[in-house]
């Protein structure tokens, strides 16, 4: 367990005694990981203020790929007491001490800017736990064959009921709470944004609580552990949210408690403060981590929610037939670690990565004197224990690591890496031997288990990827390859996209794998077009349902191997593909990145096609697409010739789209390419300019090929991009292609000028888009916007970038 980086706040030299300025910014900070791997968290001051004169609650979202970028969301009059994302990573829940409870998501998918989305306030209330309502939705690695090489096999979807159900039996939206006086609170939102709340009393008679804990169950309930910190008791409760005509319903239900056994059995210890309650995993509720303070220091132990026989005196046990075993339910304790500092906060994992009972899981464990302490679940044995103070050099200001107290801490969905934020808001990336094989490091078999986890439930895999060693970074995308080509069909159809975002994640973790990130780029940039264009076009005959225009093409085209495109429009129906033409003028940048596409594949044939980076020139489905997209624009062409893509030619009467689809006809027969072939494409160059396409950009990120070479821990500064991790690829151009050094629109594939003034820029890729376009928008290129607005094409995050 080693510290990957830390983002500090900015060191101002004030008059100010040391203590007076650690004061200005001290406070309980929380932190939350969404399954984004977007962490939000907290702090008393903003993060530009050097005076105190904001000293309040304030929240912060940041990509953990790109942490020195931090955004702010809101800012609260009361003490933040709770931050929770949502299952899908779009909703951020923010409780204070206040009662106020208000829901937030990102406007147009944009780490900059949020948007309120509703919310409520418990007068007089301190909400101290929430966990927003389960979708139902669960998918595991079962343990048994978690090496097989199909989807359906190695992962399983696992019944779970969601927690709150609407019309037609799907999942709510909403959270449940917990305040510290013991009520229970539900807070719901319907499609049209109304919020519906309800509370209920845990028990029958209130009392003062300050630490808890929510856990989903199986059936669709939620289970409650709560303790008072001045008793050694832990509570437990089923608590079940039903709406119902528009109205919220809590029930609640106690379940066995128990108190400490340390507390029990030590006579030296007898007495001690609960200071926090963690569930094993959010979808397991039968496994409880408590932890406490002592004079002496800090303990925690693991208990264990089982079914007990209980025997039944003679007397009441009938005598025809014979007695049946009377069961009950009961905790059990497992086992206990102690530290001889007092324990700060616990966390454990978020979900249950594999079947196995009980689930694998980390147990990690801060203590006051800025240790973390790694614990494997089953006995709590130690996995490793690092210190904060290692965060910082000698030469950093000495306040800044010895008066920071860690005050909280969680991990990632997959368990590979843990944030911790200290007093001041700063935050700490640890790295986290992965649960599948506790206190070792990734290996090609672990990581591509995760990967493809990480591909079918669609869990983002950053901190996978950055606990890599560049070494088995291929074998690891062989081996993601192998899988994939080893699913059916429809099953490769269905993750296609997902599985080359993977693929490029990886081929962008080593330097002389940027070449082969561009051509997976080009594959799903194409896929994405011939969706786009395949998706505009309807049958002119109702009786032609099952196969439409672009299927006609492609049947055509595989039936018929005739090299001359003209030919095989004569056997098209023409009106199956007529369009508005304004629609057709919208998309021609799309249909000249195509016909670009086309030129640069035929014309790196000669030197690329025995390269491990032509991935287009070996994929003949590839080739069979575009040239069904150029059958598709020869159409186009005839009902609006401006549509078509321009080219700078040497002879005007060449007719470049006809040439291009006979060079690619010969290209798709499957077998290698003949020497008249690779002629004509060495002759290419000097018969049209070859365009650049997808270019690599410049990027400055965690996750790059310069993350092996840094001295670690990385030490970074809120605002302040970190020169050393400034990695730019090398374009590899051919003799005499047409290159400039202006910044390309990734998405819509139009120059934005040498230094545009505002962009959105992807956290993962670096690649950059318009925020908004100048002319009016088709229907056509809205579809096209929309399929980005989520993420950008490799799956990263948008944020928006200002230039200086």
């Amino acid at each position: 367990m080693d510290i990957l980086y830390s983002v500090r706040r900015k060191h101002i030299a004030s008059n100010r005694s040391m203590n007076d300025f650690d004061s200005l910014h001290e406070g309980v900070s929380l932190c939350c990981i969404s399954v984004k791997n977007i962490v939000a968290f907290s702090m008393r001051t903003e993060l530009d203020d050097t005076s105190g004169k904001t000293y309040g609650s304030h929240v912060y979202v940041a990509d953990l790929n790109t942490p020195w970028h931090s955004y702010k969301v809101t800012s609260t009059n009361g003490a933040v007491t709770s931050l929770e994302w949502d299952s899908c990573g779009e909703k951020l829940l923010i409780a204070t001490d206040g009662g106020s409870v208000t829901i937030w998501s990102s406007r147009d998918h944009v780490l900059n800017s949020w948007n309120y989305l509703g919310g409520t306030t418990f007068n007089g209330e301190a909400i101290i736990s929430a966990a927003f309502f389960h979708p139902g939705r669960k998918i595991s690695i079962v343990a048994e064959k978690k090496d097989s090489p199909i989807y359906s096999e190695k992962m399983n979807h696992i019944k779970f009921s969601p927690s709150v159900r609407c019309f037609g039996g799907s999942g709510a939206e909403g959270c449940l709470l917990i305040t510290g006086t013991g009520i229970a609170g539900a807070v719901a939102l319907d499609r049209e944004g109304r919020i519906f709340t309800k509370t209920e009393s845990l028990a029958l008679t209130r009392a003062a609580l300050s630490v808890a804990d929510i856990a989903h169950g199986k059936n669709g309930e939620f289970v409650v552990a709560v303790s008072n910190s001045d008793v050694c008791r832990v509570q437990c409760y089923r608590v079940s949210v039903i709406f119902l005509d528009e109205r919220l319903h809590i029930t609640s239900q106690a379940l066995p408690s128990f108190f400490l056994h340390s507390f029990n059995s030590n006579k030296h210890h007898p007495f001690g403060k609960v200071s926090g309650l963690k569930f094993v995993t959010r979808e397991d509720a039968d496994s409880l981590v408590v932890s406490a303070n002592t004079q002496s220091g800090g303990l925690v132990e693991v208990w264990q929610l089982t079914e007990r026989a209980v025997p039944i005196h003679r007397v009441f046990q009938p005598v025809q037939p014979p007695a049946e075993t009377f069961k009950t339910v009961a905790w059990q304790y497992e086992c206990s670690y102690t530290t001889s500092h007092s324990v700060t906060c616990v966390t454990t994992n978020k979900i249950a990565l594999t079947t196995a009972a009980p689930p694998p899981s980390y147990v990690l464990v801060a203590t006051s004197d800025s240790n973390v302490h790694c614990l494997y679940r089953d006995n709590l044995k130690s996995v490793g224990t690092r210190s904060l103070a290692c965060a910082w050099f000698e030469d950093t200001a000495k306040h800044q690591r010895l008066c920071t107290q860690i005050t909280h801490m969680d991990l990632t969905w997959l368990g590979c890496a843990l944030v911790v934020v200290d007093s001041h808001g700063q935050l700490y990336l640890f790295k986290v031997p992965p649960i599948l094989e506790p206190g070792v490091s990734m290996t090609v078999n672990v990581a591509s288990a995760l990967l493809d986890y990480c591909l079918v439930s669609g869990t983002d895999s950053w901190d996978v990827l950055v606990s890599l060693q560049s070494s088995i970074v291929d074998a690891i995308a062989d081996r993601i390859s192998d899988n994939f080509n080893k699913q059916p069909q429809a099953v490769q159809q269905y993750y296609y996209t997902a599985h080359l975002q993977m693929r490029m994640a990886l081929a962008r973790l080593t330097a002389n794998g940027q070449a082969k990130g561009a051509e997976l780029n080009s594959l799903l940039m194409l896929h994405a077009v011939s969706t786009a264009f395949t998706s505009l076009l309807r049958p002119s005959d109702l009786s032609s349902h099952e196969k439409g225009p672009a299927d006609s093409v492609a049947s055509l085209l595989n039936e018929n191997q005739n090299s001359d495109i003209d030919k095989v429009l004569i056997h098209l129906e023409c009106k199956e593909f007529t369009m508005e033409p304004s629609n057709l003028q919208s998309l021609q940048q799309l249909i000249q990145w195509t016909a670009d596409l086309a030129l640069n594949i035929l014309a790196r044939l000669p030197e690329q096609y025995k390269s491990p980076a032509g991935d287009c020139l070996k994929d003949v489905k590839a080739i069979n697409t575009l040239r069904s997209l150029l059958v598709i624009i020869r159409v186009w062409g005839l009902l609006r010739p401006t549509c078509l893509p321009m080219f700078v030619k040497s002879a005007e009467n060449l007719d470049v789209l006809l040439l291009l689809f006979k060079l690619l006809s010969k290209l798709a027969q499957g077998h290698e390419p003949d020497e008249n072939l690779l002629d004509e494409c060495c002759l290419l160059p000097s018969q049209v300019m070859i365009p650049q396409v997808n270019p690599t950009t410049a990027i400055v990120c965690i996750a790059s090929p310069l993350l092996p070479y840094q001295t670690f821990p990385i030490q970074l500064e809120y605002g302040v991009e970190p020169d050393s991790l400034m990695f730019e690829p090398e374009n590899t151009q051919l003799e005499g292609c047409l290159a400039n050094d202006q910044s390309l629109d990734t998405i819509r594939h139009l120059y934005l000028g040498k230094q545009p003034f505002v962009v959105k820029q992807c956290c993962r890729c670096g690649g950059k888009t318009q925020v908004q376009l100048s002319t009016p928008r088709t229907a056509a290129i809205r579809a096209w916007d929309q399929r980005w607005l989520r993420s950008c094409r490799c799956g990263g995050s948008w944020r928006i970038h200002k230039y200086a």
